[in-house]
């Protein structure tokens, strides 16, 4: 499945929810089923700065993909650190840099999150985004 597809199936979850604390709703019931960040990974390096929960995104690379797990103490933060994570995760860093998230305006859930958390939200991509980048560098030294 294409970077594309995943952001559409991502929408299509997302689009039903007429209402738009019904679609927090359900981003924060998503999110309770994911697992959390061992406490080893829930430090400073992974900590994403100017979100008014700690949130926590660990990246990782394996077999030229890279994949991202993403922690919080509040579930929304979590739930929608999480979107970005399912998204980006197992993709190729040339993708991740190409797609920028802009579905979760469409869909609703930047609107109604307080400017902190959107913040929070901008960093967890500025940081997915920094990451592939590295990766890309690293690919090419």
């Amino acid at each position: 499945m294409s970077i594309e597809e995943k952001r559409d199936q991502i929408v299509e979850e997302l689009i039903p929810f007429e209402d738009h604390l019904e679609r927090l709703t359900y981003v924060i019931d998503r999110a309770k089923d994911l697992p959390g960040l061992a406490e080893d990974y829930k430090i400073d390096t992974f900590l994403i700065k100017g979100c008014v929960s700690q949130l926590w995104i660990f990246p990782s690379f394996k077999d030229g993909k890279c994949h991202f797990q993403a922690d919080s103490e509040a579930s929304i933060t979590k739930g929608t650190a999480s979107l970005l994570c399912d998204l980006y995760s197992n993709e190729e860093p040339g993708d991740i840099v190409r797609l920028e998230p802009d579905f979760l305006a469409d869909v609703g859930i930047t609107q109604h999150l307080s400017p902190n958390r959107r913040n929070g939200l901008t960093g967890v991509r500025e940081k997915i985004k920094a990451y592939a980048q590295l990766q890309i560098m690293n690919q090419t030294s």
